[in-house]
């Protein structure tokens, strides 16, 4: 009997210890490296893109940046496919993901949701001599959207957004045909070449849709009709709860002391970062 009571104190110590030596792990990784590897997209303007200079920019750099500079670290960025950024089991090669990421049901079984930071309503987006005026102008038609977004599982009516307080997404759309892009900006250089040439509409974040209009895009919003709205989230590795209460404290203090809203202001010209 004393052998096995002191086999059981010696296994629960044992997991006692291998708990204690993952708590933390990457926020003591970040300190100890002073560096934050951080998970985002490289063709997703003016979210984050690559300049002319080859250098990273946009609002999620910008915010990225902020949250380094609260821990008193670098920031390098890596831009793994969507996939990869948004499927969790990263196995320690990023320590964060700022890639305007909506909190859905199935990601977070993968991934955690260490904080809100703003808010993004989608859009029907146009060519300018579209004649729609309406949704139900769009019935029929073939319609555009980025591939594993949340702007695809809207047209094929299965989002679940993961998030307290959210109306429920209303489906009033029926399409045609639907046709998936690997980038958030090849849709709109389909829909470009004329109303009906290839695509009919896209649907895509608000941000999106006026930055390709504001550099050029013949292409025009639906007025008056969201698709829908959604929270955008940073993201973690579900292996450090520490981490994720570290960022997502930081991501409160941005918010209260306006940083978010001047960020959002700055890049998409109004607040997003209220609900």
């Amino acid at each position: 009997m004393r052998k096995l009571v002191a086999g059981l104190l010696l296994g629960a110590a044992a997991l006692a210890f291998t708990t204690a030596a993952q708590a933390g792990a990457t926020l003591d990784r970040v300190m100890e490296n002073k560096t934050m590897v951080v998970a985002t997209n490289s063709g997703w303007p003016p979210q984050s893109y690559l300049d002319d200079n080859n250098e990273m920019v946009g609002f999620d750099i910008d915010v990225s940046n902020e949250i380094a500079k609260r821990l008193g670290v670098e920031v390098r960025f890596e831009t793994p496919d969507w996939a990869t950024l948004t499927g969790g089991r990263w196995q320690g090669r990023y320590d964060l993901g700022v890639g305007s990421v909506t909190p859905t049901k199935a990601r977070a079984q993968v991934i955690d949701f260490v904080g809100i930071y703003y808010f993004s309503p989608y859009v029907y987006v146009l060519h300018k001599d579209s004649t729609a005026r309406s949704v139900d102008d769009l019935k029929g038609k073939v319609i555009g959207v980025e591939t594993a977004t949340t702007s695809e599982d809207f047209i094929n009516r299965r989002l679940e957004i993961d998030a307290p307080g959210l109306p429920p997404v209303e489906y009033k759309l029926e399409p045609g045909e639907v046709r998936t892009f690997a980038d958030s900006m090849l849709p709109f250089d389909d829909l470009r070449l004329g109303d009906g040439t290839r695509l009919d509409a896209v649907i895509a974040p608000e941000q999106t849709a006026l930055n390709a209009i504001k550099n050029g895009y013949p292409l025009r919003i639906l007025e008056g009709e969201y698709a829908f709205r959604e929270p955008l989230v940073v993201i973690a590795e579900k292996v450090d709860p520490d981490w994720t209460a570290k960022v997502g404290g930081i991501i409160d203090e941005m918010k209260q002391d306006g940083t978010l809203g001047a960020l959002t202001t700055k890049w998409y010209g109004k607040d997003y970062s209220a609900n």
